[in-house]
């Protein structure tokens, strides 16, 4: 198919400085939870990104010098000429696909701890570190530290040009870097030419553009990544009055303006807090101060919001990290003219979660998504069917979509078979409630490729027993039933039933979702999750009219939010909707219109009036599987080759864990798997013995 002439200007090239990127598509840095720990698997995942059109690829950042140590997290390093080697490598992944490649150089000044490094952190003004809850303190740079700290980043640019990179950004964002320190009024209290005036705090990040440029100008682009806007108002660094002021003195520095919001938990809000496209209003003002060429991202799928954007003088390239993640074809397919096949990005932030807690990341539409060479898993590509084999899938969520439609893929005859009037599953419950209607994606994309294959039949409320499946004549079941959120309280912070909680004394968030409502009045939410879900709930009554309180055990409310970025959001908005909100309290019993809590803090009860929704834990749907196995030889006789429980129906987790196992059948279907044997390949570091 040929692309539509409405996308032509996405594909147009466009001069960098001394270099020239093939396209309009710009996979941002962007952490990964790989980098120098696992080497292998970050070049891979770059040069996927590059096979799939992005015309520039960069790292994610790379500390280059090691008073910058980020440990525990697991990013590049360009400390010295050892770093070279292993990121030359993804130079040349990129390289292979005619993409540029670039490379974010990064101190973090007083955000770190050094824990690995052990050298004392520096930044602006001595000021207690902010990682990690860190007991130590960062001192101020003096004049010869700022000069060391220029050289080396310098040196680190040149180290760069002989890695092979064509871009070097010049990273000052997300209030997590030196020189985004010396700009930040609340950050830098210096009285000497680094600190005071705007032109002052500006000095550093305008000596790093020019004495970049000088080192390796002449044949690599420069990009200045900026934060314009902290979103704090006049507390901050505000895109309407010193945002604007700074660009204008640096305005042609650069080769490209890579421009955006800060901090993280800004720059990358979930789909729940902020639409497609959310920061073009802070930095729309850009192309209006430079004649150089400006990025931005903010989380774009459509083609259509890519052009606009362009056409509308926001940007000359679409940013992307997130995307890029998702579907990391997105260019290639809007080029082939087929962008009904893009996996849109949901917003869900999994992927900064996982690069939160220093693992490779994961992906809730992209299953392939850190495993290109651990596994060798193409997101595009996938084996031909082995046998002549039909497959019954029984449950349509999102394991058993994945698999069904990757099956497909392969060639197989595919049963789907779903007791509900839905497809979907949880997906498609959960995306009906408040911020979540982007998680439908995950059904859409799926459901849009499935129904295009004439190997694949599908069937509504059709609940199946034992007998019935045995009866269908499948070659193969794969069992998605899923799993169901108890009513008795049971979970993390308690191991037993609590007193009084019970189906007809809870509701569940499945009976929320549902349709079923507690009496009108008070109602608690009881968040053992310490995920989305209770927040949501809490947001979902409240707008119903219900005076709501939530209760958790942790010290803060959805507290495992911290890793997607949203928890901050997440609170700000349940007291704007006037929630209360009661942190370390666990529920010991219920009663009539009543809630008793046990404060942790006071080990005192305290009472609550109201209904209860327990948000705790859930347990698999495995009634089927049971029954099969208690049918002993029943399924093997009636030529049944395997039996297979995948997504929640085996173990209860995130979307994108379903959809992880969802496909991990469909590539192992007609395979023989060594179940002692790790399935994915390992990277082993070289040992220097004395």
């Amino acid at each position: 198919m040929d692309r539509d002439p409405r996308y032509d200007i996405l594909f147009e090239p466009l001069e960098i400085g001394p270099v020239t990127t093939p396209n309009r598509f710009y996979q941002v840095p962007h952490c990964n939870g790989m980098g120098r720990a696992y080497p292998d698997s970050m070049i891979a995942m770059r040069g996927m990104k590059a096979a799939g059109g992005w015309g520039i690829v960069c790292t994610e950042q790379c500390d280059f010098h090691h008073s910058s140590d980020i440990t525990p997290f697991t990013e590049t390093r360009m400390w010295d000429d050892a770093d070279i080697a292993y990121l030359a490598g993804m130079v040349d992944a990129v390289h292979e696909y005619g993409s540029l490649a670039g490379i974010e150089l990064t101190h973090s000044g007083h955000d770190v701890g050094n824990m690995y490094s052990r050298e004392v952190p520096i930044g602006p003004s001595h000021r207690p570190v902010e990682a990690y809850n860190y007991p130590g303190q960062a001192r101020a740079m003096s004049k010869r530290d700022i000069r060391d700290y220029r050289r080396w980043h310098r040196d680190a640019a040149l180290r760069s040009k002989r890695a092979g990179f064509d871009l070097v950004v010049v990273y000052q964002g997300h209030d997590g870097t030196v020189p985004s320190h010396f700009l930040s009024k609340r950050q830098n209290q210096r009285t000497d030419e680094y600190g005071g005036s705007l032109e002052n705090r500006l000095r550093l990040y305008r000596e790093l553009l020019e004495e970049t440029k000088d080192a390796v100008g002449d044949t690599m682009g420069v990009i200045a990544r900026f934060a314009v806007d902290e979103m704090m108002g006049s507390e901050g660094l505000e895109w309407e009055s010193e945002g604007r002021e700074a660009l204008e003195m640096l305005a042609e520095l650069p080769d490209l303006w890579d421009v955006n919001v800060s901090d993280w938990a800004n720059d990358s809000m979930t789909s729940r807090f902020a639409p497609e496209g959310y920061q073009e209003e802070y930095v729309r003002f850009v192309k209006q101060v430079t004649s150089k060429p400006v990025s931005t991202v903010g989380r774009y799928t459509s083609p259509d919001a890519m052009v606009s954007a362009i056409r509308h003088g926001v940007v000359d390239l679409i940013g992307a990290a997130r995307p890029s993640i998702a579907d990391p074809f997105l260019p290639r397919k809007i080029e082939e003219g087929r962008p009904e096949d893009i996996r849109e990005c949901i917003g869900c932030n999994i992927c900064v979660a996982w690069d939160m807690r220093s693992a490779p990341i994961r992906c809730t539409q992209n299953p392939t998504m850190s495993e290109e060479w651990r596994k060798g898993w193409h997101p595009e590509q996938i084996a031909e069917k082995e046998s002549e084999s039909h497959i019954l899938v029984v449950g349509s969520g999102p394991a058993g979509l994945e698999a069904t439609h990757q099956l497909g893929k392969r060639g197989y005859q595919v049963t789907l078979a779903e007791a509900r009037g839905e497809l979907g599953g949880r997906v498609t419950r959960e995306s009906r409630l408040p911020g979540l209607a982007a998680w439908a994606r995950v059904r859409d994309y799926r459901l849009g490729q499935i129904q295009t294959m004439a190997n694949v039949e599908t069937f509504l409320e059709s609940e199946l027993s034992a007998e019935q499946v045995l009866e269908f004549g499948a070659d193969h079941l794969c069992l998605a039933t899923g799993a169901t959120w108890r009513h008795d309280g049971v979970g993390r912070a308690n191991r037993s039933p609590i007193q009084g909680m019970s189906r007809d004394t809870v509701l569940s968030p499945d009976d929320i979702m549902d349709g079923k409502r507690p009496a009108m009045g008070p109602v608690v939410i009881f968040d053992d999750d310490h995920y989305y879900l209770g927040g949501v709930i809490a947001e979902l009554l409240s707008t119903e009219g219900y005076s709501v309180t939530i209760v958790t055990p942790e010290s803060i409310v959805a507290d495992w939010t911290q890793y997607t970025l949203e928890q901050g959001h997440i609170e700000a908005r349940m007291k704007q909707a006037g929630i209360t909100i009661l942190t370390r309290r666990n529920v010991v019993r219920v009663s009539a219109g009543e809630v008793v809590v046990l404060n942790d803090l006071t080990d005192q009860e305290e009472v609550l009036p109201g209904s209860i929704v327990a948000v705790t834990m859930r347990l698999p749907n495995d009634h089927l599987y049971n029954d099969l196995m208690a049918l002993g030889d029943a399924a093997e006789e009636a030529g049944i080759k395997s039996i297979r429980q995948i997504g929640d129906c085996y173990g209860p987790s995130l979307i994108a864990s379903a959809n992880y196992e969802g496909h991990r059948y469909a590539r192992e279907l007609d395979t023989e798997v060594d179940i002692d044997a790790v399935p994915f390949k390992r990277e082993h570091h070289k040992l220097e013995l004395a």
